[in-house]
C-alpha cells in the first residue's frame, strides 16, 4: 500500500506541475524568417518552414506537403509577394481563419528602394517614377560610374503595419518598389522579430511570456551579432566586389562595403551574352577584386565574367541554402557572408 501511495502522491505532483501550453501551428516561408520565428518559439513550439533545403524563393513550386502545412496554420509569416511570390494565391485561398503576417510591413523596418542602371540592370516590374528615387537611375547609384562612394538616400519610414487575415485578396501594396531582402541587417531582423513576437502572443496568450523572454534574448544576440559583423569587414570595407544578384544591399547599407554591381537583378532568369560581357568589362573597369556566386544557381557564369581578370570567385548564401534551418540560422547565415567577403577580398589583395 506504501508503494501505491507514493505512486499516487507522484502522479499528483506531476499533474499539479505547471507544464507550457502547447504553441499554435505556425508556418514561415523561407529559412531566415522560420530562424527568426524559431527564436521565439524556443520552448514552446517549432514553426513548419516552406522553402526547404537548397530551394530559393524566387524559383520555388509549391508542395502537397506546403498546402497541408498552410491549411493547418494559425500563424503564417512571410516577407511579401515581392519575395515570395509563389505564396500570394495560396495564402488568398486559405480557408479558416489563419493569421497571414506579411513582415515587410513591420513597424521600424528601414527599407531601400531598387537601384538600377549601369552594373545593375533594369527591373522590369512596371513601375513607374523610378528616376531620381533612391538607388534608381545612373545618379542613384554611383558605382554605375566607377566611383567608390554609396549614394544612399534616406530610407522612407516604414508604412504603419496592418493586420492580415487569410483573406488578404485586394491588398494593393508597393513591394515591388523596395528591395525585400530585407532581413540583411540585424536591425531590420530585430523590427521583424518585434512582429514575429507581437503576433504569437495575441494569437497564444497562455504562452505571451514565453515569447516576450525569447525576444528579450534574440535581441541581446542580435546586438551582438552586429558589432561583431562591423569588425569582421572592416578591413574590406573599400574594396569593390560583384554579386550573382543583387539581394545584399542591406547587408552593403548596413556595413559600409562595396558592392559593385550585379550579374542578373532575377536570379530565375540567366543573363545572355552580352549582360555578361558587360559585367566581365566592369569588373576591369572598377578593378572588382571578387565576384560572388549563390548555391542555387550556376556557377559556370562566374567562371565567365572572371577569365581574364585577376577577380577571384567567391560564394554568399543571401537565402541561407547551404545551412540547416533553426534558431541559429539566421546568425550562421550573416557571419557567413561576412567571413566570405573578409576571406576573398583578403585574398585578392
Amino acid at each position: 500500500m506504501k508503494s501505491t501511495s507514493a505512486l499516487l502522491f507522484a502522479s499528483t505532483i506531476l499533474l499539479s506541475s505547471p507544464v507550457a501550453a502547447a504553441g499554435p501551428n505556425v508556418v514561415a516561408s523561407i529559412k531566415p524568417v522560420h530562424s527568426l520565428v524559431a527564436s521565439i518559439m524556443q520552448g514552446v513550439g517549432e514553426p513548419a518552414l516552406i522553402v526547404e533545403g537548397a530551394a530559393s524563393p524566387h524559383t520555388y513550386n509549391m508542395k502537397p506537403s506546403n498546402a497541408a502545412a498552410l491549411q493547418a496554420a494559425k500563424v503564417v509569416f512571410w516577407v511579401g509577394p515581392g519575395l515570395e511570390a509563389f505564396l500570394d494565391k495560396p495564402l488568398d485561398a486559405l480557408s479558416g481563419d489563419a493569421k497571414v503576417v506579411e513582415l515587410s510591413e513591420s513597424p521600424g523596418l528601414e527599407k531601400l528602394k531598387f537601384r538600377e542602371g549601369g552594373a545593375f540592370e533594369a527591373h522590369d516590374h512596371g513601375h513607374e517614377g523610378h528616376e531620381g528615387e533612391a538607388g534608381h537611375g545612373e545618379e542613384g547609384h554611383k558605382h554605375a560610374e566607377g566611383e567608390a562612394e554609396h549614394d544612399h538616400a534616406a530610407a522612407p519610414e516604414a508604412a504603419a503595419a496592418h493586420d492580415h487575415d487569410h483573406a488578404h485578396e485586394g491588398h494593393d501594396h508597393d513591394h515591388d518598389g523596395f528591395d525585400m531582402h530585407l532581413w540583411l541587417d540585424p536591425q531590420n531582423a530585430k523590427a521583424m522579430a518585434a512582429e514575429i513576437e507581437k503576433t504569437l502572443a495575441e494569437a497564444d496568450p497562455d504562452n505571451a511570456a514565453a515569447y516576450k523572454a525569447n525576444l528579450e534574448q534574440l535581441n541581446q544576440r542580435l546586438d551582438a551579432l552586429d558589432k561583431s559583423l562591423v569588425e569582421t569587414v572592416a578591413s574590406v570595407k573599400d574594396k569593390p566586389f560583384i554579386v550573382f544578384h543583387d539581394a545584399y544591399q542591406y547587408f552593403e547599407h548596413r556595413y559600409q562595403v562595396r558592392v559593385a554591381g550585379s550579374i542578373t537583378v532575377s536570379p530565375e532568369v540567366l543573363p545572355g551574352a552580352e549582360r555578361l560581357s558587360q559585367i566581365h568589362a566592369k569588373i576591369k573597369e572598377l578593378g572588382a577584386t571578387c565576384v560572388f556566386a549563390e548555391p542555387q544557381f550556376e556557377p559556370k557564369l562566374i567562371n565567365v565574367v572572371i577569365e581574364g581578370t585577376p577577380a577571384k570567385s567567391g560564394t554568399l548564401d543571401p537565402e541561407a541554402a547551404t545551412l540547416e534551418a533553426g534558431p541559429d540560422l539566421y546568425f550562421q547565415l550573416m557571419e557567413g557572408i561576412g567571413t566570405s567577403l573578409k576571406t576573398c577580398l583578403t585574398s585578392a589583395s
